[in-house]
């Protein structure tokens, strides 16, 4: 069997291993959707200010929501089980057996991003169905392009993280730490209207924030053309390219010492 048969087989097998891990599904669909039907219940009857006009904040939660979804997916999840992997060993066992060491992390980056795309069209289908939210038909290319550079830049960077958790243990805290103040600075769960410009500052740095921002653009019922924002885009990928080298450079399959 050939590599490239490898590595789809490998996407199957993980996908059927997640299902199979019911905390790990449920909190990984649940808790987006918390927070979309949290927000929505606390701000959604607020207007707020966008490109062009003003719209309900649904409009607002619905992308950021859908941002976190795919970073939960992609990021979170992906550094936690493979140093979880890591420190039991399977991954020292996966390269001692004729599947080749990329096929491996492709279905490792495969499982992750189906979910994150499952993730989007639950989140934006809820913000359709419940909320009033319109679907960004015209800006659909620009959507799937969001998205799809926004995955892989983020299992870049969860597996470049592998490589600065110690072990499985403290997985959760240093996963967790890395990525949920940005959540807070970044557009995804409140509007900042006038932050003060070291947060401002912080947010433009790292790529949640241009990916909160990219999707919204998405979803503005103002937007003219077809909403790619080129400049966000840009930076997600830039990290992206950063995640890849670090993780090339400093990724182990040993269990840590």
């Amino acid at each position: 069997m050939n590599g490239v048969r490898l590595a789809v087989r490998q996407v199957f097998f993980e996908n059927r291993a997640f299902w199979r891990n019911p905390a790990a599904a449920f909190f990984t669909f649940i808790m987006p959707l918390f927070f979309l039907v949290l927000f929505n219940a606390l701000f959604g009857d607020n207007e707020m200010k966008v490109p062009g006009g003003t719209v309900n904040e649904s409009v607002f939660y619905v992308p950021g929501i859908a941002a976190m979804g795919v970073i939960s997916a992609c990021y979170t999840n992906i550094a936690m089980m493979v140093s979880v992997s890591r420190d039991l060993g399977v991954l020292k066992r996966v390269r001692g057996t004729p599947l080749p060491a990329w096929a491996y992390l492709f279905g490792r980056i495969g499982q992750a991003t189906f979910v994150a795309v499952l993730l989007v069209v639950i989140i934006t289908g809820a913000g359709a169905l419940f909320y009033g939210v319109d679907m960004p038909t015209n800006t659909m290319p620009a959507f799937i392009v969001t998205v799809a550079v926004a995955a892989a830049a983020f299992c870049a960077l969860g597996l470049a993280l592998t490589s600065v958790i110690p072990n499985s243990d403290a997985s959760p805290a240093i996963t967790n730490a890395s990525i949920l103040p940005l959540f807070f600075v970044s557009n995804v769960f409140i509007q900042m209207d006038d932050p003060p410009v070291w947060l401002d500052t912080t947010g433009d740095i790292f790529p949640v924030k241009h990916f909160a921002e990219a999707l919204g653009t998405v979803f503005n019922p103002y937007t003219s053309g077809a909403g790619f924002e080129w400049g966000h885009l840009a930076v997600i990928a830039a990290w992206g390219v950063f995640g890849a080298v670090v993780a090339l450079r400093f990724f182990t399959w040993e269990p840590r010492r």
